[in-house]
């Protein structure tokens, strides 16, 4: 199964929100930091991961994410993610990302 990307600038916030559903492993990991890297290159906002249809990740997917996140930093942005499901959160405590990643519960509506 591969994995969808839904998104929208969120102009009065200045961030992207986004909506992950599927699964995120070796054979896409590439193609998720490729896409929101675009994303950020369009326009340089925050970034909110909405999780909740995200079904599986992997230790690849975790490293796209971290390499995302490295570029949102590094503009003076953050990086959220929202949802998460409690198997992935899981993934995020064994790895300690969840001490790296902005965690939240809700669906990231401001």
């Amino acid at each position: 199964m591969d994995f969808q990307l839904d998104y929208e600038y969120d102009e009065q916030n200045t961030r992207w929100n986004v909506t992950l559903a599927g699964e995120i492993d070796i054979f896409n990991s590439a193609k998720l930091k490729t896409q929101l890297n675009e994303l950020l290159e369009q326009k340089d906002a925050h970034l909110f991961l909405n999780c909740k249809l995200l079904e599986y990740i992997d230790s690849t997917a975790l490293g796209a994410l971290v390499g995302v996140m490295k570029t949102v930093r590094k503009n003076g942005r953050e990086m959220h993610l929202i949802s998460v499901k409690p198997n992935l959160m899981r993934l995020f405590r064994i790895t300690h990302l969840d001490q790296v990643f902005i965690i939240e519960e809700g669906d990231g509506d401001a």
